[in-house]
């Protein structure tokens, strides 16, 4: 696989590592408020949901993970797809910024994967 899409796949999955460890661990903690600019009433409230989609977000960074591992270019497309579309349903409803932060690098990533031909 061409260093270029390793290397945009390995930041998407580094990505997801981080919000898992966001929204897992550091929901209610500084850190975590200042990143998604969280109340802490807001946080505590929504913790145990906030884990449930860091856990999600590491099934996606698994999957990339899995699929560089294995050199199964289709299957690191479906999963780089599956955080492409996340992003798009992120930004949707709930801030532009995910767009930016999850969709513009998986479909980096999926624009070198696919380049290889």
């Amino acid at each position: 696989m061409h260093i270029a899409a390793i290397v945009l796949s390995l930041i998407v999955c580094a990505i997801h590592i981080y919000i898992l460890v966001v929204e897992m661990f550091l929901w209610d903690k500084p850190a975590g408020m200042k990143a998604f600019n969280l109340t802490p009433d807001f946080a505590k409230a929504t913790k145990v949901m906030a884990g449930n989609q860091g856990l999600y977000n590491g099934f996606l960074a698994a999957g990339i993970a899995w699929a560089l591992m294995a050199g199964q270019r289709g299957s690191l497309l479906f999963v780089l797809g599956c955080v492409a579309v996340a992003g798009l349903y992120g930004a949707a409803t709930a801030s532009r910024k995910i767009l930016f932060v999850q969709t513009v690098p998986a479909g980096l990533a999926m624009a070198a994967v696919i380049g290889l031909g």
